[in-house]
């Protein structure tokens, strides 16, 4: 190992820390895993009903993002992110409806934030489609640079939404934007 290169040392950690799939190594960050659980576990137990459920969304994302690399891990001979991840395409344009859904509803700043961020990871995705020679690590590092934020940005919301209870004693989940889009036009005139 004197002899060799920086990038070979690299790969061997890689392969001496890593599980394998399928006979390839195929990582997985335990420290962002970690994290994932506990902010999911703090917005879960201390957040409102838009903290539980953007934590929890994202949380069966990134597991569903990780078993659809799994399930293909051993066919592509070139790798991960050589193309489209359409599975993990999926996963990221399913969480950005929800997160935006759950923008518009919220009486939240934080989806705001997280569903922009989301939304960077799918025009990354667009990308690769439309640019088949950006390069694959450059690829996986779009899609995967903004989770330790979105983590970040949840554990926030979750704080803000404790401040708010104990300074208020009440902290309104849900935005009441509905009256604005009342059918019925208000009774007398309005000119």
């Amino acid at each position: 190992m004197h002899g060799s290169s920086v990038s070979e040392r690299l790969l061997e950690l890689c392969r001496l820390t890593k599980p394998f799939a399928h006979g390839r190594v195929y990582g997985v960050n335990y420290y962002f895993v970690a994290l994932l659980i506990v902010c999911t576990l703090y917005a879960v137990i201390w957040g409102g009903a838009p903290e539980r459920i953007g934590a929890s969304a994202y949380a069966v994302a990134v597991a569903a993002t990780h078993l659809s690399l799994l399930t293909h891990a051993g066919q592509a001979q070139d790798g991960e992110f050589q193309k489209v991840e359409f599975g993990v395409l999926t996963v990221d344009v399913l969480l950005f409806a929800s997160f935006t859904a759950l923008a518009l509803r919220a009486n939240r700043f934080w989806p705001i934030w997280v569903s922009a961020l989301l939304g960077l990871g799918v025009l990354g995705h667009l990308a690769r489609w439309l640019g088949p020679e950006v390069i694959p690590w450059a690829y996986a590092a779009i899609l995967s640079i903004w989770s330790y934020p979105i983590l970040a940005i949840i554990a926030l919301g979750t704080w803000h939404h404790q401040r708010r209870l104990a300074k208020y004693g009440a902290d309104n989940s849900w935005s009441n934007s509905s009256v604005r889009w009342d059918p019925k036009p208000p009774a007398g005139r309005t000119s």
